[in-house]
């Protein structure tokens, strides 16, 4: 893939202007304007119904916080397949880009007629650019195996196709709200547009290959491995992504599999822990797997991309969103169907001006991901006038063993009482209600 990071960098600027223009500027009307209390808010990390439950018996304490995720409004119907699959989900976070990410990793397959990851490869921007429209495994796969050239709308690719640095160039954002449950209340999500389809790629892959036409794939079935966060900090977040994916396994093989062949599902952790996504992805090149789904975290797949790479396998995240990995050396193996954070940076930096804070305290994990979101939330608010020592930066480092382990955040939690802050964004995993505790602990109110 021969990437063209010119193009995405205008899409994201442009994104952010939108997604900035058709929000309100100034705060909500009928918010309180007491600063005695403080206002919390989350990111995709955080913001999901699974977060209450590292709070144990602390009912309440994210009553009114907000935030931010990568959304697009899900249909009834793709919300009950997924149930069919896993009937506890109490949530559906980043399962549309797990589903499209395993669909366009087969669909590309069988276009290419090999299940060689470099020809793969070559195939996936173009199956969602250009070409006969297909929204499924079942009218995309016919089309396919015919060697016809298609563009596939699925549930989170819906708008404009992959750029050519193999991402969306559009994207939707939800506001999310915790209610007195220390549940998202989906009665205040609010949904807006992000992005530019005029940066998809233009570029036209290799033709399409019918079935049976010069396949290179020895009669081997396409195999797709998981590296998910079955475990670790972002444990919270792997249901819906293990439901999605193994919904798209299933559609895949019901539509007649790639190659003639049922696609392999093996499954993998990446226990939000290098070491552990090094040891899978291992396994997984030793197995045959030809794709990588995942990793969950957005460092996790910085560590393990050179080790993908030196394999000659395609990593492809659903919920990748640190900018730099936007120009990352990734030979051209390296994909995501979730958006860069530059532009969750600015949704965020939306919400929390909206309610008219005095002084803001951004706390972030320290990884790529927490202190990548840090800094584009602070620029999209000195962008908006409101820097200075009116925002002030604190990091926490993560535990080793979630669940044995503890963040040390009381320091910093006090100091954000002294500093008088009415507004606390937290980015972080599961690990991040410790630092909302400790901030209880320090004395600091908490709007609710």
């Amino acid at each position: 893939m021969l990437v063209s990071r010119g193009s995405r960098s205008a899409a994201l600027v442009a994104g952010a202007a939108l997604l900035f223009t058709v929000s309100a500027c100034g705060p909500d009307q009928g918010a309180e304007t007491t600063t005695s209390a403080v206002r919390l808010y989350g990111t995709d990390g955080n913001m999901q119904n699974t977060f209450a439950a590292e709070f144990k018996e602390k009912t309440g304490l994210l009553d009114g916080m907000k935030g931010t995720t990568p959304l697009t409004p899900l249909s009834e119907d793709f919300k009950r397949r997924l149930l069919g699959v896993d009937s506890k989900l109490t949530g559906f976070l980043y399962a549309g880009e797990t589903y499209d990410a395993v669909v366009i990793s087969a669909l590309a397959a069988q276009l290419a007629g090999s299940n060689k990851p470099a020809e793969i490869a070559k195939q996936i921007n173009g199956v969602t650019n250009g070409g006969e429209r297909c929204d499924s495994p079942a009218t995309c796969l016919p089309l396919a195996r015919n060697g016809v050239d298609i563009e596939y709308r699925g549930v989170s690719i819906t708008r404009g196709g992959f750029t050519d640095a193999g991402e969306p160039s559009t994207a939707s954002y939800a506001t999310l709200h915790f209610d007195k449950n220390d549940q998202i209340n989906d009665g205040k999500t609010e949904f807006v547009g992000a992005g530019d389809e005029a940066t998809a790629s233009t570029g036209s892959p290799p033709s399409g290959k019918k079935e049976g036409e010069g396949k290179s794939h020895s009669g081997d079935p396409l195999k797709i491995g998981g590296l998910l966060p079955r475990t670790g900090d972002l444990a919270l977040a792997y249901p819906p992504l293990a439901a999605a994916s193994a919904l798209a396994i299933k559609e895949i093989n019901a539509a007649g599999g790639v190659f003639g062949k049922p696609v392999v599902w093996l499954d993998g952790d990446d226990g939000t822990n290098p070491d552990v996504a090094k040891a899978t992805v291992r396994k997984h090149a030793q197995d045959g797997v030809n794709v990588v789904i995942g990793a969950g975290a957005s460092g996790i797949s910085r560590a393990v991309l050179p080790d993908v790479v030196a394999a000659g396998l395609i990593l492809f995240s659903p919920c990748n969103t640190d900018a730099g990995l936007s120009t990352v050396d990734d030979k051209g193996l390296y994909f995501r169907t979730a958006p860069s954070d530059i532009l969750q940076g600015r949704a965020l930096a939306d919400v929390i001006l909206r309610d008219g804070p005095h002084k803001i305290a951004l706390v972030a994990r320290k990884d790529s991901y927490g202190e990548g979101l840090q800094g584009n939330v602070r620029a999209e608010l000195e962008r908006a006038g409101f820097g200075g020592d009116k925002v002030k930066l604190y990091t926490y480092t993560p535990p080793p063993d979630p669940k044995t382990d503890r963040v040390d955040f009381t320091a910093s939690a006090n100091d954000i009482k002294s500093s008088g802050a009415d507004a606390v964004l937290v980015i972080g995993y599961g690990e991040s209600a410790q630092v909302i505790e400790a901030l209880a602990a320090a004395g600091v109110e908490i709007a609710h």
